[in-house]
């Protein structure tokens, strides 16, 4: 992993999946480990940790558009986790762009979504950008896309009738 002022040059194939140790706050492997821990745990309270408490922070993805502070971020999550569906995602293919008061991640997702009905293999380009506060990194924007049409539909579809 790359130290401050670093960046990985070679994509990282090893998977984050949020069952990594986490136990160094100071490093942005942490951020992203903490992240996809709450994703796939369905844990509201520590995706709030993970996200700056800000009106200035933004995500993008197929499932909520661009939503535009805390309180509009934490819905698209808790109609995810509250959902009857479940969804898990792992980030791998990645590379780290580190400096002393941000870092981004731009790499891949691969998982799954499942529910009564439907089962989907999901694929999402996916970055992510982190800001250094109170010496914890903290998430600032999230970026979400899935590349193919078809798949992007099926699983637009199948959120919004899992509900």
């Amino acid at each position: 992993m790359p130290g401050l002022g670093g960046m990985t040059m070679e994509p990282i194939q090893a998977p984050i999946t949020g069952s990594e140790d986490y136990s160094d706050p100071s490093r942005p492997e942490h951020a992203l480990r903490q992240f996809y821990r709450a994703f796939n745990g369905r844990d509201l309270t520590l995706m709030s940790e993970n996200w700056w408490q800000s009106e200035e922070i933004a995500m993008d993805n197929p499932l909520g558009g661009i939503k535009r502070g805390w309180t509009e971020i934490r819905s698209v999550y808790e109609r995810l986790f509250n959902g009857p569906a479940r969804v898990y995602v792992e980030f791998h293919d990645y590379t780290l762009h580190v400096t002393p008061e941000l870092f981004y991640a731009v790499g891949r997702e691969r998982g799954r979504f499942e529910s009564a009905e439907k089962k989907l293999e999901l694929r999402i380009r996916t970055s992510r950008i982190y800001r250094i506060s109170g010496g914890l990194w903290k998430q600032v924007h999230h970026h979400g896309s899935i590349e193919s049409p078809e798949l992007l539909a099926a699983y637009q579809s199948a959120v919004s009738g899992a509900r």
